[in-house]
């Protein structure tokens, strides 16, 4: 009896650390990409800014939460035959598919609640976040070129997001960027993951659509729009402020941020950006000189 009554209590630390890994807390970083426009615009340091943009960035990790729940009920079965993600609740056993599916009906209704006091635009945008990628899980994430167009698109609509939710307009130039940055960032993975001993055309069915040159193509499509598009916001500011032209100084350590980072992927690596980042010296340094640079020349002048 003692068994038994035992039995439950254990149990929920492990049902717990479930729905953690179910909702990917290693991939919640991605809703640092509604603080961009923001911290663009010179205002993240104003308090009430810095609220409704946290607000926002809490409101779309529940989104995403729910479509990482969905993805993994959708690719269980293919996430068994891969080395690292066997090990999803889903596909290894621990959460079952219909109660994986509850929680993220759960946290994607908890998401767009939340996002009702920051005004409608922000919930028609994360509406259209939402929409786009369970679009992608149950479908698009096979069609080829449009799967890494719609991953990108996420990563623009968070951005248009958080300008929406402190109400500060968005450049042309901030939201392309954005999305040939996102392309950058996208195409990488899948140049990492094409090249990796463990892909099988099974893992990710659609890599066996793509070439090792097409994406190097598309690598170095979204290399030069992400640096000119940059370079362009950022050389605007030369001969105002002393403080404004350190933007244009940012140029330097951006550009080698990324082409270090293409460097890494054309070596083999770059499977996962966000561990590259801290693993690399070269990309860390010039990610900390980009982001001192532009904080400079945005809040001190």
């Amino acid at each position: 009896m003692t068994a038994l009554r035992d039995a439950p209590v254990i149990a929920r630390p492990a049902r717990l650390r479930s729905f953690v890994q179910l909702s990917r807390p290693q991939q919640w970083h991605k809703s640092l990409m509604l603080f961009a426009a923001p911290f663009a615009a010179g205002v993240i340091d104003q308090r009430w800014a810095l609220i409704r943009v946290c607000w926002a960035a809490a409101a779309f990790t529940l989104l995403s939460v729910a479509v990482y729940a969905t993805n993994d009920v959708q690719d269980a079965p293919d996430d068994r035959r891969h080395p690292r993600k066997q090990n999803r609740p889903v596909a290894a056993g621990t959460i079952s598919p219909r109660l994986a599916l509850g929680w993220a009906a759960s946290t994607a209704v908890a998401g767009v609640v939340a996002m009702v006091p920051l005004g409608w635009p922000v919930v028609i945008l994360g509406v259209a976040y939402l929409g786009s990628q369970l679009l992608y899980v149950f479908g698009l994430k096979h069609v080829a070129v449009v799967d890494v167009v719609v991953v990108a698109t996420g990563f623009v609509l968070r951005a248009a997001a958080g300008a929406a939710a402190v109400r500060v307009p968005v450049s042309n130039w901030f939201l392309l960027v954005s999305l040939f940055g996102a392309l950058f960032l996208v195409a990488g993975k899948r140049r990492a993951e094409r090249s990796a001993p463990s892909s099988n055309g099974q893992t990710r069915p659609v890599l066996a659509a793509y070439s090792a040159a097409w994406l190097d193509q598309l690598l170095t499509v979204a290399l030069l729009g992400a640096s000119m598009s940059y370079g362009l916001w950022a050389f605007q500011y030369l001969g105002t402020d002393v403080y404004h032209q350190l933007l244009a100084l940012s140029f330097l350590p951006f550009l080698t941020g990324l082409l270090r980072y293409g460097l890494l992927v054309s070596t083999g690596s770059g499977e996962l950006p966000e561990h590259e980042l801290f693993r690399d010296r070269v990309l860390l340094t010039a990610g900390v000189l980009w982001s001192l640079l532009v904080a400079a020349g945005l809040y001190l002048a």
